[in-house]
């Protein structure tokens, strides 16, 4: 299904009542074309806070943040886009990306959960981006949340390697939007019950 196509059915979600769509049209959602980004001279801030399990090599967040702002490439003066993210400890510039591309922090955001759960569980960081790529383009769902629309994922439902991955087969991704081109509003990532109780959670302030 194109993106164009996506988009149109992910507008007239407005009329329809709260049941599941179709699978794959989750996916359209969240990966819609919010390009090409033109932040009129503002930054977009996101709140950020991990938490899970000590760890080697795993990031606690309390109070963070993501910010994505417009730069210019010094090689060719072109518009780029730039993330910076701000933990209790340290800040760090990432990219940079695009004004055409795709939404830099729904990449930010995946990447750092497949990250952790690799790092939390010792699985393979490869096989755990493709589980997270097939889920999100092949299933989740989407309900109605008033003005606002929500596409949830379980990308290791069911998978044949669940009793390995200490808690991390319940991993829920959840993503509230509004209009497709505008920013997604909210972005987590959470494990259910108290094994091993990881949450990673950004919200556009």
């Amino acid at each position: 299904m194109n993106r164009a196509i996506a988009a149109a059915l992910w507008l007239g979600l407005s009329v329809l009542t709260a049941s599941p769509v179709l699978a794959g049209e989750a996916g359209d959602a969240v990966f819609a074309e919010r390009g090409p980004w033109s932040l009129e001279g503002r930054d977009l801030n996101w709140t950020l806070h991990v938490e899970g399990p000590e760890s080697p090599g795993f990031l606690r967040i309390d109070k963070g943040s993501v910010t994505l702002r417009e730069g210019t490439d010094p090689s060719d003066r072109q518009p780029i886009l730039q993330l910076v993210q701000k933990t209790d400890t340290r800040t760090r510039q990432i990219g940079p990306f695009p004004v055409s591309g795709g939404d830099p922090v729904l990449t930010f955001f995946l990447e750092q959960t497949a990250r952790d759960m690799a790092r939390l569980t010792g699985g393979s960081p490869f096989y755990i981006r493709n589980r997270i790529k097939d889920a999100l383009f092949g299933g989740g769902r989407i309900t109605r949340e008033g003005e606002q629309s929500v596409a949830s994922f379980q990308p290791f439902d069911g998978d044949p390697n669940a009793a390995r991955m200490g808690g991390f087969d319940s991993l829920t991704l959840t993503f509230v939007l509004g209009d497709p081109r505008q920013p997604i509003r909210e972005l987590r990532a959470e494990t259910q019950g108290d094994q091993p109780g990881y949450l990673n959670r950004m919200a556009l302030q």
